[in-house]
This record gives C-alpha cells, sequence and structure tokens, in this order.
C-alpha cells in the first residue's frame, strides 16, 4: 500500500492577501543564486570590463603618461580616420583572417566527417591524435613553420634535391602565404572539434531514409548532412575569424614586412612606440568591427533557427 505522503509534490502554496507564493524545494532562493554567481561575475569584471573601461577612456587621452593624460580628445579616432595605412592594415587583416577561416573549414571538415562516420572504434583514437599538436606550445609550432617555409626549410631543400626548382621560393616565407599557412594548420583542429559535434547530432536514420527513397550519397551530404552541420561550420569559423583579426605573433614570426597585420601595430603603438591612446583607439575599432558581424549573424541565427530555436 501506497504512503499518501509520498505522492504529494514538493510545492506548497499559500494565498494571501499579496497573490499566491509558491515553494519549490530544491531550487536555490534568490541569495543563494547571487552567491553562486558572484564569482564568475566578479571574475567577468575583473578581466572583461575593467579593461575595456579602460581601454575607451584610454583612447580619449591625448596621452598615457604626463599632464596629457588628463587632456580629453577625438584626436587618435581623428588620426585613424585620416591615416589611410590603418585602414588599410585593417582591411587587409580581415581579408586574410576570412580566407584563413574559410581554408580551416574547407580543411577541417573532411577530418570531421571521417571521424564522425567513418572512424568506428578508432575515433577516439584519431581524435586524440588531431589534438595532440594544441599540446606544445603555440610558439613552438609557429617556429616549426619558420623551418619549414624558410629559404634552406624543408620544402624548398626537398624541391632543390627534386630538381623541380633551381633556387629557393622566396614567396613561401616572410610572406602574406606564410602567414596563412601556418595559420591554417594551427586552427585545423579546433576548427574540426565544433564541426565534428555537429555531426554526431545528426540522426543516422536521415539518412539511411534517404538513401531508402532513393537520394544518392552525395544528395543526402548536400541536402541533410551539409545543412544540419552548418551550426558547427558557424562555431568553427568565428572560432578561427575572431581571434586571426588581432593576430600578432604568427605574422611577426613568420609574415615579415610584407606580412604585417593590424595587431602587429597594435603592439607596436604599446610597447615602442608608447602612443597608448592610438593602439587602444585601433583595439576598439578592431572588436567594434568583429562584434558588429557577429551580432547581426546571431540575430540571424535566431530568427531562422539555424541553431534550434526560431524567434517568432
Amino acid at each position: 500500500m501506497r504512503d499518501e505522503t509520498s505522492l504529494t509534490p514538493p510545492v506548497s502554496i499559500n494565498d494571501g492577501p499579496g497573490g499566491i507564493e509558491k515553494k519549490l524545494t530544491g531550487i536555490p532562493r534568490k541569495s543563494q543564486l547571487a552567491l553562486l554567481v558572484a564569482p564568475s561575475a566578479l571574475w567577468l569584471v575583473i578581466l572583461l570590463l575593467l579593461p575595456l573601461i579602460t581601454m575607451i577612456g584610454l583612447s580619449f587621452q591625448k596621452s598615457a603618461f604626463g599632464a596629457d593624460r588628463s587632456v580629453f580628445t577625438f584626436a587618435s579616432y581623428i588620426d585613424f580616420w585620416q591615416n589611410t595605412a590603418y585602414q588599410t592594415l585593417l582591411v587587409k587583416s580581415l581579408w586574410i583572417a576570412l580566407i584563413v577561416a574559410v581554408l580551416t573549414i574547407l580543411l577541417a571538415y573532411p577530418v570531421a566527417y571521417y571521424l564522425a562516420f567513418h572512424a568506428g572504434e578508432k575515433q577516439g583514437l584519431l581524435l586524440t591524435i588531431m589534438i595532440i599538436p594544441a599540446w606544445t606550445s603555440f610558439l613552438l609550432r609557429v617556429l616549426a613553420w619558420r623551418l619549414i617555409l624558410g629559404s634552406n626549410g624543408l620544402i624548398n631543400t626537398f624541391l632543390l634535391w627534386l630538381g623541380v626548382i633551381q633556387e629557393p621560393i622566396s614567396g613561401l616565407f616572410y610572406s602574406v602565404n606564410a602567414v596563412i599557412i601556418t595559420l591554417v594548420y594551427i586552427w585545423i583542429p579546433f576548427a574540426a572539434l565544433p564541426i565534428y559535434v555537429a555531426l554526431l547530432r545528426i540522426e543516422p536514420g536521415l539518412l539511411e531514409a534517404a538513401s531508402d527513397l532513393g537520394a544518392r550519397p552525395w544528395q543526402g551530404f548536400f541536402k541533410i548532412t551539409l545543412p544540419l552541420s552548418i551550426p558547427g561550420i558557424l562555431a568553427a569559423f568565428l572560432y578561427v575569424f575572431i581571434p586571426t583579426v588581432g593576430e600578432y605573433v604568427t605574422p611577426a614570426l613568420v609574415g615579415g614586412p610584407n606580412g604585417l597585420m593590424i595587431g602587429n601595430i597594435i603592439w607596436d603603438q604599446f610597447m615602442r612606440g608608447l602612443d597608448w591612446p592610438m593602439g587602444a583607439t585601433l583595439s576598439l575599432i578592431v572588436m567594434l568591427i568583429v562584434l558588429l558581424p557577429l551580432i547581426f549573424m546571431a540575430k540571424a541565427a535566431q530568427q531562422t533557427g539555424i541553431f534550434g530555436g526560431k524567434s517568432e
């Protein structure tokens, strides 16, 4: 015989002049929620909001040192607007980031596809092998490409040995091509992971049903697999594009004068030129340019329901 008290839900309802009060057991109170959120919120304020506010204030100062630090001015923004060199370098950085993101996705998608549908029992092992390069230092991986792309590097030495070329290819190193090749190599494992997760969520029954209805494998891919993996592709694109725009280590090590990006100029303004207001201005402009398309893409994804939810 069942205990009647066990059938009573853990809800207490009290009618009063103020209305109905419900207390659900297991749900923390507002004070408890505030206590739980406080460490993360404090961390967010210290590491994100305060630096951002500092950068905004710094961009409107005449100088970061001396008496001019208290002078409010728009000089840095006017200088950016009038100096076409800054604008050209910013457009170049955006273009490089776009190329790197697209090439990375094109190379990472087949890897993720194989891991999701054809790796079988070796899936875990191959996934581990794919992310092993990420365990090593970012700087070491970039320096390794200096040895591969240099005039006396692996590629030129091998081509000279085969007799394909008579002298080293100079365009491989200290160029935009070197920056793109190195960044694509670095980002492939990170881009493959969100695509891999998106592919794993696809129900195998959808592809089987398409095959039963007469669809060929390539038709099933373009009509089922590819559309359903778009959330992973977008996540991979943003994961690669956003940090690549402000990249400065890779262009400095393998790009040379021809492969400079906006991140190198920002570093120079802070560390060498000591023009902190200009460096802060460039940083904020890069952030806004990257943030606006991100907001637009998120809004479009919400309206189309591409991530599973569609606004009415």
